[in-house]
């Protein structure tokens, strides 16, 4: 029966549900920009035309593009809840991710990727998922669980989850590792996506990578890696987020040839870059500042989302489409009006228009185990005064390896000297409460006084850098 409605409608014997005058349409499978009426119905979309509709809205020349997706991201990264999450992203113009729950699974194991599509049920915001492929990220790490093939199999069914999350360990890949090709044929026995992670990774060891089933790839971060992968098939996610920032290098890299097979993401971004700058909507936003053009910006932070995961419905404004819709007042700043989430007003202004119950997440509580912690557990005992350096780069997950000339105590502790960006860093074990500590030197970071120290799920436990006069 609603088959038959949707199609009266549709045709026009009909009236519609909503329909959207005077506004500027993004037809993202042609490029146009198209001033007609659009129509919905059931919270899809009919099409363009002279509708008649139950209720009508007049834009008054704003733009309809279709909702934004973010192709990769991890929700425990915005240090909040997904219920707070959707309340930040949706506001923004993002209707659509594709998260990856390896962080809080780093610590929970597949309790906390239950816990992550428990609690984004019933979201203005659709959360898919990729189920993490490396927990523990190597062989190297500790890490509060472990999840083999076998593990991953109990979720690969289950709806709203994808496929395969990044594949992190690629050596393993490339070597042919019996543990990861499991996890390979779970996806690839279901032609599921299977989400990379291959950084300066290059010639015959990225076409066994790729020839893998690895279908994406987050971590390009010059023209040369994006054209590698993109002439291998695999999509490339331009990723601009808070800790890590490739867009700038990377725009360049997109042509008329090859835009269908990029798309946005933010990987990691925090709660005050959100508020501050927007999510996917500032992917678009710098990319046109950069000389992209805008409806490409829009494609790509849609359509071409939608057709690397295979996300039926998504990704565009056309007849049968989900009615996922964002209103944005120019293509220039792209500053969000409203944002509709099949056909229902969920955000304007900036402001959330939902209300939600949170998920108590209590298989997910009280997860740090540490020991007391002493001053002396941080002395860094040197043979040298000739020592690896761990350089940061900003806005970049790369590292540089260099070799510094630096200070040392009477008892060959290392001091630090004001004069010289070398600071100390720990890294503190905090799943079994052994607290096991790993220490080395780091630059660049540009700390003057006092101390940080931060807290991570994901890989060895809490990072401290030490400097001054703490030990």
């Amino acid at each position: 029966m609603k088959l038959k409605q949707f199609i009266d409608a549709a045709a026009g014997r009909k009236k519609a549900d909503v329909v959207f005058r005077n506004g500027k349409i993004i037809n993202v499978f042609t490029g146009e920009v198209l001033e007609n009426s659009l129509a919905l119905k059931d919270g899809r979309i009919l099409g363009y035309g002279a509708y008649e509709g139950e209720r009508e809205i007049d834009l008054n020349g704003a733009y309809i593009a279709p909702g934004f997706i973010d192709a990769h991201v991890h929700l425990e990264s915005s240090l909040t809840t997904p219920e707070n999450f959707a309340s930040l992203v949706v506001p923004r113009g993002t209707t659509t991710v594709i998260a990856d729950p390896h962080e809080i699974a780093n610590v929970c194991g597949l309790d906390g990727i239950r816990y992550m599509i428990e609690a984004t049920e019933n979201l203005p915001l659709d959360c898919h998922f990729m189920l993490p492929s490396c927990v523990p990220a190597t062989s190297f790490e500790n890490s509060g669980a472990i999840l083999e093939a076998e593990d991953l199999a109990e979720l690969i069914d289950k709806e709203r989850v994808l496929g395969l999350g990044e594949m992190m360990d690629y050596p393993s890949v490339i070597n042919a590792a019996e543990p990861v090709l499991k996890k390979l044929r779970l996806a690839r026995d279901r032609d599921m996506p299977i989400d990379g992670h291959s950084p300066m990774v290059e010639r015959k060891e990225l076409n066994a990578y790729c020839g893998a089933g690895v279908k994406t790839d987050h971590e390009c971060s010059t023209p040369e890696e994006m054209r590698a992968r993109l002439r291998r098939g695999m999509y490339v996610l331009i990723r601009e987020g808070s800790a890590a920032r490739n867009l700038a290098g990377l725009i360049s890299g997109i042509t008329a040839a090859n835009i269908r097979h990029c798309a946005f993401c933010t990987d990691d971004k925090q709660p005050e870059d959100i508020l501050k700058d927007g999510h996917i909507s500032h992917n678009i936003r710098e990319s046109v500042k950069l000389g992209l053009d805008p409806v490409w910006a829009i494609q790509m932070a849609t359509l071409n989302a939608a057709e690397c995961y295979k996300l039926k419905g998504k990704g565009a404004i056309a007849p049968g489409y989900d009615a996922d819709l964002v209103i944005l007042e120019d293509l220039k700043n792209f500053k969000v009006l409203e944002v509709y989430k099949s056909g229902i007003l969920v955000a304007r202004d900036g402001k959330d228009l939902t209300k939600r119950e949170q998920n108590p997440g209590l298989a997910v509580r009280d997860t740090v185990k540490i020991r007391t912690i002493k001053p002396e557990d941080f002395v860094l005992s040197l043979e040298s005064d000739v020592v690896r350096v761990i350089r940061i780069q900003p806005h970049s997950l790369v590292t540089e390896n260099v070799v510094r000339k630096v200070e040392r105590d009477g008892d060959g502790n290392f001091t630090r000297n004001p004069n010289l960006d070398i600071l100390k860093m720990a890294v503190v074990e905090r799943h079994s409460g052994n607290s096991h500590i790993g220490m080395g030197l780091v630059e660049n970071y540009r700390l003057k006084g006092g101390a940080v120290a931060c807290h991570s799920s994901w890989n060895a436990g809490d990072r401290t850098v030490q400097t001054e006069n703490q030990p």
